[in-house]
């Protein structure tokens, strides 16, 4: 068994080349510097890099030339693994399978098949003395054991599984914050060729960025045949130049901000790369290695418009920088395509273990001989970015992840595996793949948009790049050939990377990173109550609240602004989805126009809105008539009827007094009581769609006349009980007997019991006949108004009630009348 850990490493091979910046720095306008350094999970800027010290256990495999197992066996904690072997070249031509031991629970999983490693240095880091050949990854999460085996024809040499502890620590949340950084001449160091003692501490750094590259459509995956299993898919070109260029123009400087870098203009101080200090880090085992500048220096990336997606540094996902090649890595000229890669581990992973997943990938990396962890960038399900190998966020890193083509491009990885196995995925593997997430989908697109920003190139282009290696299956050496911007790693190398599930996202995410913002609409225009809809449009007051919508995430746009009648009134972030306006009595038109990060915009459809100012109206008056029910002194039942009108539609009524309701829209009626001997207002509130009210009400008194006062004929009888009005009623079975009441009211009810004996009785007004009531009832009830008249106006009548004398059930009892007035 043999053990690695973290340590100075002097660089192997060529010497890299590169120009300095102080710390961790960003130009932020002309001539003005400033430093970002990065912040604890609290938020609070920390002390320096917090460094995680991996280490790495390889377990030699044993036996036959076309069989090499390694026995079941306790190890090491650990949480990722891969095999390797001695050559690079040396594609493994045989099946690998693993099983790991559970720390936490003691099981042991089923077996897994590992695919090849598809990410590769080009030759010149390759070739190396020392370099090995590897399979993709396995995060296994905390293990303590392992069973490997491995089978084909002719099994590379020298193979070992390499079981990866990569410690505890670091952070998932991107924040930066301002830091001090002096100009040269201030006591910061100055570009020099001669070796200088180096700082004790570095910081990696995010950089700005400024104006967007207009460009030109530009062919897509459509126009290019998909390849075969492990077939590149590029069409070959003999033209060295992009196609969808454009042009960059500087824009004012503007402040840092908490999550993302300042813009700047044309960037003329130092401000994108690391410092002497910080690409020669000061370690305990470090050997003697002059610290040197490359001359001449590089050009700085152009300014861009398209901002810096916020990303965890390394120091924040706890690299050690001791242990990758101390120096500066090689630098291409500029970034002209992004290629998408999946890291082929699993996809059950926690975001909280994504430094850890980097960590453990930097450290294999390593293991296998090259300078540094091979990724450009690293995105997590989560949507979270990671910075990949050191020498600058902004610069055209030379990685190690698309073989051949690593110059003048950059590796995305998303951890994880997005295959599904059908055509052009390779079967090697068996861990199931996933769909990508839309977070991980919108980080990728963020970071696309930024680095091909700074280089003119269009998302939605192409580019041209040239082979670097002579043996890249499908490819040849010294040719140019014409890659979309935004590629998968299937298209510039012989493999399946990064599956089908995330390959198939390519269009999405060169729409995301190019603009303009897409499925820009209004989707409510909302007063104060919410949305309220007439017909096609909309009903407001002067005021509004216009919500929006776009199939391109929020975090791609620069911002948004509500337009009225074709004029822009509201402008707001590119994260908001809301913005408050006023509005001129009237009718309007309402657009939203979302502003990508490129600066290309798009303008929603237009939706009518109607500014309502006038109050509802109320074209039938309230009335009040009595109605039928049980009536008591405190409760006399009445019936309350209006009429509420309003042009663009009423939104909702209701009562106010002497009790509170709620009413519908349309609702014209109210039943409700009024108490005895009282002058009762009923009022009413309508509500317009626009929220304008309107008010009416009407004051009503209703009167109790008893039985007592009225001119009886025939045989009545006294009856007594608390069931009744005032205590008493009266009662008869006589034929013809009559009771006679004269009232002045403008609504009348006569009020009576009923029983399953009761009988019927003839009602006459003003000495017609009215109709034919019959009390009879299944169950008893007392005060009941059993009739009721009204009329338009308070006037004087004669309210007569004579018994019919019913067959078997003549009896009848009164209890008297209500009047209103």
């Amino acid at each position: 068994m043999r053990t690695e850990a973290g340590g100075a490493r002097a660089p192997r091979g060529r010497r890299a080349k590169i120009w300095l910046a102080a710390g961790t720095v960003l130009v932020a306008g002309t001539g003005a510097v400033v430093a970002l350094r990065a912040t604890s999970d609290t938020g609070t800027a920390a002390e320096g890099p917090q460094v995680v010290h991996t280490s790495v256990d390889s377990l030699d495999l044993t036996g036959s030339a076309g069989e090499r197992v390694l026995a079941a066996r306790s190890t090491k904690a650990f949480r990722m693994l891969a095999v390797s072997w001695q050559d690079p070249s040396v594609r493994l031509d045989g099946t690998v399978r693993v099983r790991t031991r559970s720390s936490a629970t003691g099981k042991w999983t089923d077996w897994q098949a590992l695919g090849a490693g598809d990410a590769q240095p080009d030759p010149a880091e390759r070739d190396r003395a020392g370099v090995r050949g590897g399979t993709a990854p396995l995060w296994a999460g905390p293990s303590d054991g392992v069973q490997v085996k491995a089978d084909g024809k002719a099994l590379p040499k020298g193979l070992t599984v390499d079981l990866v502890d990569p410690g505890k620590g670091g952070s998932t949340t991107p924040a930066m914050d301002p830091a001090a950084y002096a100009m040269p001449g201030d006591g910061e160091e100055t570009p020099t060729d001669q070796p200088t003692d180096p700082e004790t501490t570095s910081t990696p750094e995010q950089t700005p960025s400024d104006d967007p590259a207009e460009t030109t459509p530009a062919p897509t995956d459509s126009a290019t045949e998909t390849p075969a299993e492990n077939t590149p898919t590029a069409e070959p070109s003999q033209s060295q130049s992009t196609s969808a260029a454009g042009t960059t123009a500087p824009a004012s400087p503007s402040a840092p901000t908490s999550t993302a870098p300042p813009t700047s203009a044309s960037p003329t101080a130092p401000g994108y790369l690391p410092s002497l200090s910080a690409a020669y880090p000061s370690c305990a085992s470090a050997s003697a290695v002059p610290h040197t500048m490359p001359s001449p220096l590089p050009a700085q990336p152009p300014a861009t418009k398209v901002p810096a997606p916020p990303f965890v540094t390394r120091a924040g996902w706890g690299a050690d920088e001791c242990a990758r090649d101390t120096g500066y890595p090689d630098y291409g000229h500029t970034v002209k395509a992004v290629f998408v890669h999946h890291t082929d581990t699993t996809n059950t992973y926690s975001c909280a273990d994504s430094p850890s997943i980097v960590r453990s990938l930097y450290a294999l990396h390593l293991h296998q001989g090259w300078r540094d962890l091979g990724y450009n960038f690293l995105v997590d399900k989560c949507g979270t970015i990671f910075e990949g190998r050191f020498g600058g966020a902004a610069m055209p890193v030379i990685g190690a992840q698309t073989y051949g083509f690593n110059t003048d491009s950059m590796g995305i990885a998303a951890i994880g595996t997005y295959t599904d196995l059908t055509g052009g995925d390779s079967k090697a593997s068996t861990i199931p793949g996933a769909t990508p997430s839309q977070a991980m989908v919108t980080a990728i697109s963020r970071i696309a948009a930024w680095k091909l920003g700074m280089s003119g190139v269009s998302p939605t282009g192409t580019s041209s790049l040239t082979e670097g290696a002579k043996d890249s299956y499908g490819f040849t050496f010294g040719k140019a050939y014409t890659l979309n911007a935004v590629s998968g790693h299937r298209n510039g190398f012989a493999t399946d990377c990064p599956g089908n599930q995330l390959y198939a996202k390519l269009d999405t995410i060169r729409s995301y990173a190019a603009g303009p913002p897409a499925g820009v609409g209004v989707t409510s225009v909302d007063t104060p109550s919410g949305a309220v809809r007439s017909g096609t449009g909309y009903v407001t007051g002067t005021t509004a609240t216009v919500r929006w919508s776009t199939s391109t995430p929020t975090s791609l746009l620069s911002g948004a602004e509500v337009l009225v009648d074709g004029t822009s009134v509201a402008k707001v972030a590119g994260s908001a989805t809301s913005a408050s306006v006023s509005l001129t009595s009237g009718r309007h038109t309402v657009q939203v126009r979302a502003t990508h990060v490129s600066g290309k915009t798009a303008t929603s459809a237009a939706v009518t809105v109607a500014a309502d100012t006038t109050r509802p109206t109320y074209p039938t008056a309230p009335s009040v008539q009595l109605g039928k029910g049980t009536v008591n002194t405190a409760a006399v039942p009445v019936t309350v009827t209006w009429k509420a009108a309003d042009d663009n539609g009423l939104r909702s009524q209701a009562a106010t007094s002497p009790t509170a309701k709620t009413l519908t829209a349309t609702s014209t009626s109210w039943s409700t009581t009024a108490k005895s001997a009282t002058a009762t207002k009923f009022g009413l509130t309508a509500t317009d769609l626009a929220g304008n009210t309107a008010t009416a009400s009407v004051t009503r008194t209703a009167t109790l006349l008893q039985e007592s006062s009225a001119k009886a004929t025939g045989t009545w009888t006294k009856r007594s009980s608390s069931s009744y009005l005032g205590g008493y009623s009266s009662s008869s079975g006589t034929k013809n007997a009559s009771l006679t009441w004269t009232f002045k009211g403008r609504s009348v009810a006569w009020i009576a019991s009923r029983a399953s004996t009761s009988g019927a009785v003839q009602i006459y007004l003003d000495g017609t006949l009215q109709t034919t009531v019959d009390l009879k009832s299944a169950t008893t009830a007392y005060r009941q108004a059993m009739w009721t008249k009204t009329w338009s106006s308070a006037a004087q009548h004669t309210l007569k009630i004579v018994v019919v004398g019913t067959s078997g059930r003549p009896t009848v009892t009164t209890d008297g009348i209500a009047v209103l007035n």
